[in-house]
């Protein structure tokens, strides 16, 4: 595939749903913090499958300023609780915002300031429909053996940010942030818990159904 079909490609897929100027503010007010939101391909695909599975308890590491939050919440059901969590309340306090202006009620989210490796062991075992993580690589690890935990059977874990920005699939690529997500996505695939499939967005989406 050459490098000018696969921006096609790419341009066609994040353009084929959408994004309003809500989810543009948000995804601007993100760059301008230093952040990389997911794709809007990759929002599309979260709407969906929180849509397809109905999800009504989804857990979300790395809130951001709420871009993924927003896409997860639209596909939910209308009584879903989203729960998201991320260290820095400044972009928090973004996503809030965003929430807000969407017309969501704040019974909808609950958002926890705080490390996921000290929140996540706080919530319940078995009852979340969906598990986004998209945030430090380096501790995908453990988020996934949280997720393990926290998803009921059949539930569905998402990993956001797959490609690692390209150096996936590049032999040369020895970072540790590199390494440590090769590492999670072999687990996955060679777990019996664990039903993935890799979605090839912009970012890329690794995905797993709890079995």
């Amino acid at each position: 595939m050459t490098a000018r079909f696969e921006a096609h490609v790419r341009d066609f897929a994040n353009g084929y749903v959408a994004e309003d100027a809500l989810l543009t503010a948000a995804r601007e007010h993100a760059e301008e913090l230093g952040l990389a939101p997911v794709s809007p391909a990759a929002g599309a695909a979260l709407r969906l499958v929180a849509a397809a599975g109905a999800a009504r308890a989804v857990v979300e590491i790395g809130t951001g300023t709420g871009v993924s939050g927003l896409w997860l919440l639209r596909g939910m059901r209308a009584d879903g609780v989203l729960t998201t969590i991320d260290v820095e309340a400044e972009h928090q306090r973004v996503a809030r915002r965003v929430f807000a202006s969407a017309g969501l009620a704040p019974s909808r989210t609950r958002i926890i300031t705080g490390r996921a490796r000290d929140v996540l062991p706080r919530l319940a075992d078995g009852v979340y429909d969906l598990v986004f993580v998209h945030h430090d690589r380096l501790e995908y690890a453990a988020a996934v053996a949280a997720a393990a935990r926290l998803l009921r059977p059949g539930g569905l874990l998402v990993l956001g940010d797959a490609w690692s920005g390209g150096r996936l699939t590049d032999p040369t690529a020895r970072d540790p942030q590199t390494v440590a997500l090769r590492e999670v996505l072999k687990a996955l695939r060679d777990e019996d818990g664990w039903l993935p499939a890799f979605l090839p967005t912009a970012d890329g989406l690794a995905c797993a159904v709890r079995r």
